[in-house]
């Protein structure tokens, strides 16, 4: 078979037991976990394209209310990311010792973390639902909805953050295939709640056949009812298959009392806590970014959002190598093998780059075509595609970023990289953005992008090729 989970099984187990691997079965290994996460992140993305066309078809004035709240949400999803990676890295590192107990010890710890700090969130971001989109610079006509839509969000806050820590744990594992699948689930039973919610009641002619489609008609409220639910169903399914099905982390397996481990915690924090910061303050940027787009109006808006989108089409397979790498790294730390650590970490950055330059090539000439699905409005296809085909230069870079990171929280090296992501945010995008919007508009800000995740790439491929992301190992 060309995906098999026995074969993937038996290479990860070379990992652990210190065999010789060859370039070969390195590759091999690297295709075997990297293939089954980017089809998931892909179909993802071409879900979330029919979802965002969906919305697009109400207007420019319901895609604006959307946008302006989406960098929010990122935000506190980053934040519930931090937290389950806090842990899951733990796990991995445990697995490629070969220590199961402590690994399923880490996982009731993490399961109880993530369970608190997710009603923390929700709380918050409930708090700051009503205000947010006049903070954010938006206008009156699309502050209600996107309202709205947060506060939805917000209530679904724990379910998202199980769902996130459920993956995680299985990816590190080096399942791939369940997180994937649910994946895709998710993005189906979304498409298809909008699908319901955000349309009324019509009739649809197939074949000469006129068929009755029940609707609520919510518009953008319904969007956010939809999404909600679909990750509730997935939420329930992905933590039962990992904490409870999985044969190395069922939380069944371990029947003494349960004891919260000082060092377990401690280790969650020294890994998570450089990310959540990272994340807090990289969404802040993006919500930064947003308040800079949101004067340039509504078109502008709705542009910036679709092409963000698009674009994700181009990156998603950049994060699904950086999940194997993740994986591979975590287990090789465990193991303590440092030459399959270097080894993974240059032939996975690499072949992200090679892929993410691929995509972008493809989205230069297909820009317009990639807008045009989301919005019947030419004046955002235009704006969109034109700022599709200034990225599209960055994405080799955006891949070294993306991939590289991705090494190094294997590592449990968080603090430099967050460092790196952070500084080039805030001193490079985001100042570039505020003076190219004043006289090239969305375009300019794109430009800032372009610019900002070149110079990124650049100083990641240096931490990599440097090495000390391996100092808790060498």
């Amino acid at each position: 078979m060309l995906l098999s989970k026995a074969k993937s099984e038996a290479l990860l187990l070379k990992i652990r037991n210190g065999d010789i691997m060859s370039s070969n079965d390195k590759l091999n290994l690297i295709f075997q976990l990297s293939l089954p996460s980017i089809l998931a992140q892909v179909t993802n993305v071409m879900m979330f394209f029919i979802d965002q066309a969906m919305v697009g078809r109400l207007g420019a004035q319901a895609a604006a209310s959307i946008g302006l709240v989406e960098s929010t949400t990122w935000l506190f999803g980053g934040i519930a990311g931090a937290v389950s990676m806090g842990f899951s890295v733990q796990v991995a590192h445990f697995i490629g010792a070969n220590d199961f107990e402590k690994a399923r010890q880490v996982v009731r710890h993490g399961i109880i973390t993530a369970f608190c700090m997710s009603l923390l969130i929700m709380l918050i971001a409930a708090i700051v639902s009503q205000p947010l989109p006049y903070w954010l610079r938006g206008g009156a006509d699309i502050a209600p909805d996107a309202s709205r839509y947060f506060l939805i969000f917000a209530m679904a806050a724990p379910f998202f953050q199980m769902n996130n820590l459920a993956s995680s744990m299985l990816k590190c594992e080096g399942n791939m295939r369940i997180p994937s699948l649910l994946s895709v689930v998710v993005c189906v039973l979304d498409v298809v709640f909008n699908f319901l919610l955000i349309f009324p009641s019509r009739s649809i002619s197939l074949f000469g056949i006129d068929i009755f489609i029940p609707g609520a008609g919510l518009g953008v409220t319904g969007a956010a009812i939809g999404t909600g639910l679909a990750y509730v169903v997935v939420s329930l399914t992905q933590s039962w298959m990992a904490f409870f099905r999985s044969k190395i982390l069922s939380v069944r397996i371990n029947r003494e009392r349960f004891v919260f481990v000082g060092s377990y915690l401690k280790n969650a924090f020294n890994i998570g806590a450089p990310m959540a910061l990272q994340m807090f303050l990289m969404s802040s940027a993006q919500v930064i970014s947003t308040a800079i787009v949101a004067p340039l109006g509504n078109f502008a808006i709705a542009a910036n959002t679709f092409a963000i989108t698009a674009e994700s089409l181009c990156y998603m397979p950049g994060y699904g190598i950086g999940d194997a790498a993740t994986t591979l790294i975590g287990q090789s730390m465990g193991a303590g093998r440092s030459d399959l650590c270097r080894s993974f970490a240059r032939m996975t950055v690499w072949s992200g780059m090679i892929i993410m330059a691929v995509m972008g090539v493809i989205m230069y000439f297909f820009a317009h075509d990639m807008m045009a699905i989301m919005t019947p409005v030419s004046e955002i296809q235009q704006l969109g595609a034109q700022s599709l085909r200034i990225e599209a230069f960055a994405e080799p870079m955006y891949a070294a970023s993306i991939v590289t990171y991705s090494v190094c929280v294997g590592a449990g090296d968080t603090l430099r990289p967050a460092l790196i992501n952070l500084s080039s945010m805030w001193f490079v995008r985001l100042t570039l953005a505020y003076l190219l919007a004043k006289d090239y508009g969305l375009p300019g800000v794109w430009t800032a992008m372009a610019i900002e995740l070149t110079f990124r790439g650049t100083l990641f491929l240096i931490r990599l090729y440097r090495g000390k992301w391996m100092k808790k190992i060498v």
